[in-house]
Parts: structure tokens; C-alpha cells; sequence
């Protein structure tokens, strides 16, 4: 397993994440302390969870199986830089969701209570509230880091300007601010390229992409329909991104083939390539998938490759091929 700093922190982390929304949903509860037991086997050691994840609203059912993985012992905690979430409703009635101060206590100490833990080491906004003002977050934040509840603090869907303004807030509070910054990124959904990435590159934030394989539509789709497979971008809105760039899908593939690797391995590759990128959100439903995923760390893609993967799937904006974030510009 390769490591590298979240963001401009000292705090080493795998550049696998190993992401648990499957877990308790898709996943059976054995199921995911095998995937946790793997991971860890792998040298794996940055997990990814929120509180809004499971069957349930406000139920907390993947925390919960998180936690009683960790109950088990075996150092199983200390091993695990573990991030949770907070934002999304967990119930019907006001301040049971957004980033006030009282929700942001009481989603914290929820999650400790669910996870079994006394620390959560990366506490990110799982969306931007645009209601309440940052003096409210950085103090609520400044609070839990006191109480030693919270060591790190991160964002996730935030644009380029959240960024910068969160940023600019804790400056004036002298705290570290935001490390790590959760965004979708693949290669079918480069947005983040235009405004996000400088921004969290400029500040030091580290960005964790989500949705690696845009739903499965980069895992060779084509391939397994062509051999009867199942697969997951059958339906819903994968479906119609795949319908919506189906040769792009096809040159793809046909390149991975021509590498001789897996396409969903080529992706993540592609990701760890970029520059800022701390690591990407691997979601396995089995331990199989965990295994197989391990392989986008020994590709290398030369330059030659990389520009192929530019040419299917060009940068966004107007003048994508120029540096962003001036590819807004002439």
C-alpha cells in the first residue's frame, strides 16, 4: 500500500479509502467486517462513512456496523483513520439536520455513540449550508477539537468559492481549517477540474474523489452486457450517462484492452495521477472487489496514455486543454 498526507496535514493515510455506504444496505453485516478485516490486511487504513448512511433515516445502521467491528478489539480502531459525515436530515423535526451549532454537537456525539469510539479523526460537511454563517462552524468545530471529539475537519460537494471561504474563515479564527475536500471525480465527470481542484491544491486540501467509476459506467460495462453479466449502471442514471456517451464508453474499454488491464482499474489509476488527489473512495460490495481494486496501484499510465484518456474524455470548459482555472478564459 502506498501513503501520503491528507492535504497539508502530518496525518498519513492509504491512497485506497475505503468506502462503507454499501455496508448494511447491499452488504450483509459479516460480509463488511470481512471487507474491514481485508482492508486492513492491505495496508488500507483511511475508512470512509457518514451518519445518513444505512437502510433507515437517523438510524446510523452503517456507523453502528462500524462500531461493533471495532468492539471485536485487535487494535482494530488504532489502526483506522476514521471519517465520518454529517448534514442530510436524521429525522422530521427542526435543527435534525445542517451545520448549526446544536446539530453539528449532536451529530458528533451520535456518531461516537454508533461508531464506539471517543474519537472521530476526519469530521466532514457532507454539504454546503448556506443558512449559517462560518463564525457558527469554525466555533462549533473549534469546540469539538477541544474536547478532543474531533481531531481533523473536511468538506464534500463543496464548489472552488466554499472552499476559499472556509478557508479564509479559519484563517481568521488561527485554526488549521479544512484537509480534505470529498468531490465526485472520474473521468466521465471532471467539473471539479475547473474551480475545486485549485482551490483545495492553493489551501492544502486534499481531495478524496467519490464515485471513481461514475457508478460502474467504468468498469467495462460494455463488456460484461456483451457477456450477460449484472451490472450495476443497468439503470437509473448511469444508464443514461452510458447512453449519453456510449462511444466514448467504447473507446475506452478498447483502449484498457489494449493495456491489457481491467477498465475500473485504468480509472482508479487515472485518478491517482492527478495531481492533488489524496486517494480515491473504493465502494466493494465483496471482498473479491477489495482484492481486485488493489491493482490500480502498481499501473503506471504514461504520458502517451494519459493523453489518449484526455482525448475520449476531454477536460470541461470551454478551453478544457488550457490550465484550469483558466480554461474559463480566451
Amino acid at each position: 500500500m502506498e501513503y501520503t498526507r491528507l492535504g497539508r496535514s502530518g496525518l498519513s493515510v492509504s491512497r485506497l479509502v475505503l468506502g462503507t455506504m454499501n455496508f448494511g444496505s447491499r452488504t450483509s453485516e459479516e460480509d463488511s467486517r470481512a471487507i474491514m478485516d481485508r482492508a486492513h490486511e492491505h495496508g488500507i487504513n483511511f475508512f470512509d462513512t457518514a451518519d445518513s448512511y444505512g437502510l433507515r433515516q437517523g438510524e446510523g445502521l452503517t456507523e453502528q456496523i462500524i462500531g461493533r467491528w471495532f468492539a471485536q478489539g485487535g487494535d482494530r480502531r488504532d489502526r483506522t483513520v476514521l471519517a465520518t459525515k454529517a448534514y442530510l436530515p436524521t429525522g422530521e423535526r427542526p435543527n435534525e439536520g445542517g451545520l448549526s451549532a446544536l446539530h453539528i454537537r449532536r451529530a458528533v456525539d451520535a456518531s461516537l455513540k454508533r461508531l464506539q469510539t471517543d474519537r472521530i479523526d476526519l469530521f466532514q460537511m457532507h454539504h454546503i449550508d448556506r443558512h449559517t454563517p462560518w463564525e457558527e462552524v469554525w466555533e462549533a468545530f473549534g469546540v469539538l477539537r477541544q474536547q478532543g471529539k474531533v481531531l481533523y475537519f473536511g468538506s464534500s460537494n463543496f464548489a472552488g468559492w466554499h472552499l476559499a471561504q472556509a478557508q479564509e474563515a479559519a484563517r481568521s479564527r488561527h485554526f488549521l481549517g479544512l484537509v480534505a475536500e470529498q468531490s465526485i471525480y472520474n473521468l466521465m465527470s471532471r467539473w471539479v477540474e475547473l474551480e475545486v481542484l485549485p482551490a483545495a491544491r492553493h489551501y492544502g486540501i486534499g481531495v478524496i474523489p467519490y464515485s471513481p467509476l461514475h457508478g460502474g459506467v467504468l468498469s467495462g460495462v460494455l463488456r460484461k452486457q456483451r457477456e450477460g453479466l449484472a451490472v450495476r449502471s443497468g439503470s437509473g442514471i448511469w444508464a443514461a450517462a452510458l447512453a449519453d456517451r456510449r462511444e466514448a464508453v467504447e473507446a475506452y474499454e478498447k483502449l484498457c484492452a489494449g493495456l491489457g488491464e481491467d477498465p475500473a482499474h485504468v480509472g482508479l489509476a487515472w485518478l491517482l495521477a492527478q495531481d492533488g488527489v489524496t486517494g480515491p473512495i473504493i465502494g466493494p460490495r465483496t471482498v473479491e472487489q477489495l482484492d481486485g481494486a488493489q491493482r490500480a496501484l502498481r499501473i503506471t499510465l504514461g504520458p502517451d496514455t494519459l493523453a489518449e484518456l484526455d482525448a475520449i474524455f476531454p477536460a470541461p470548459g470551454p478551453n478544457g486543454a488550457k490550465p484550469a482555472p483558466e480554461a474559463y478564459a480566451w
